[in-house]
């Protein structure tokens, strides 16, 4: 267990213009123990939050982040003013600010796809870009508390993992650990919501681009493949190999996976979602939903929930696993706060209990 640091505790944020460390300001806000003390961006250094977001104003906790200078990124300087330091930044540029400030005794919790992966080889081949922190790659702690609740708690580095990533891995765990499905031919068929591609401009996510249509992209080759190979064959015991498909949604935020499976031996849609109630009977942000409720969206939206429902076509032997999260706030930044928490030994859902944006 991390000791517990007297609060408040001084965290930083580099990487605060994108979507995900835009979350992690509406999250910090309300967090009673974390206070954001440095915020960097190389664009926008000198301006204030409030000028970026102006949401950020007004009295109290609120006024005083939007008060607060953004500043270019400088690992002595973050070293000398935090205790944590979240990295909402692009893969390959984590990895050496990563370093830096692990050397200087900071705590890091990184939302890029840099030290997710644990093969070295991997990460080079999808991601076409040298790994040059081999040593932090096999360090790196996995941040799904659920799976790795007690390691997050020691770690140093903390790998933030993807939002298609959480949404598939905690869909299958219980069956998986079970050994309820054949591992050789799952299908995860995802959807998820535009603001997944990030901020930066792009014909593919305009407006006119995403509203009144669906689509799949990236088929056979989205990046997060191989970490949810990774993790879902830790959980298996085996090698897995699955078929993972991505759909871009007409939403701002929200991700559901509709995960196929063929059951070993016949059984019922009641044995099966016991098996899933038992598993994450102690689990605060996992709600497996009574038989016959179905997750959506917007039951999710701006929370930390991560919904399961379950069917089973006794027809055909199939368990199906629909699970449905936030992708902004479960899938990154509300996440790197749970992790930010267990590694400062404070609650694991401290600043955490966001009720559903509704309606």
């Amino acid at each position: 267990m991390a000791e517990r640091i007297a609060a408040p505790i001084p965290v930083g944020l580099v990487g605060v213009t994108g979507y995900t460390g835009m979350e992690l300001t509406r999250v910090l806000a309300g967090h009673p123990d974390l206070k954001l003390v440095r915020a960097t961006s190389r664009s926008e250094a000198g301006r204030s939050l409030a000028e970026l977001y102006p949401y950020l104003s007004g009295p109290g906790e609120l006024g005083r982040m939007g008060a607060l200078t953004v500043t270019q990124p400088d690992a002595e300087d973050l070293a000398k003013a935090c205790a944590l330091v979240f990295l909402a930044v692009p893969h390959k540029t984590a990895q050496e600010i990563a370093s830096a400030l692990i050397k200087r005794g900071v705590k890091v919790v990184d939302l890029s796809a840099d030290f997710r992966l644990r093969d070295k080889e991997t990460y080079e081949k999808w991601y076409a870009t040298p790994h040059t922190e081999a040593g932090l790659l096999a360090e790196a702690v996995y941040g799904l508390p659920e799976l790795y609740r007690a390691e997050m708690a020691g770690a140093r580095l903390i790998a933030n993992p993807g939002c298609y990533p959480t949404s598939a891995i905690l869909g299958l765990a219980p069956a998986l650990e079970a050994g309820l499905v054949h591992t050789g031919d799952i299908v995860i068929d995802a959807k998820s919501g535009a603001s997944g591609a990030g901020r930066k401009a792009s014909v593919g996510t305009l407006f006119c681009e995403v509203s009144d249509t669906f689509r799949a992209y990236n088929l056979t080759r989205h990046r997060h493949t191989p970490e949810i190979e990774q993790e879902v064959s830790l959980l298996a015991g085996a090698q897995v190999a699955l078929s993972f498909n991505t759909h871009l949604l007409p939403v701002n935020r929200g991700i559901l996976s509709t995960i196929y499976t063929r059951l070993k031996k016949p059984m019922s849609a009641r044995e099966a979602h016991a098996v899933y109630a038992e598993r994450y009977a102690g689990e605060p942000l996992v709600r497996v939903l009574p038989l016959g409720t179905l997750p959506e969206t917007r039951w999710v939206r701006g929370t930390m929930f991560c919904d399961i429902g379950l069917a089973v076509d006794e027809r055909i032997g199939r368990l199906i696993i629909l699970s449905a999260i936030d992708n902004l706030c479960r899938g990154a930044s509300g996440q790197a706060v749970a992790g930010a928490n267990l590694m400062l030994g404070l609650p694991e859902t401290q600043g955490l209990p966001l009720a559903p944006l509704m309606p």
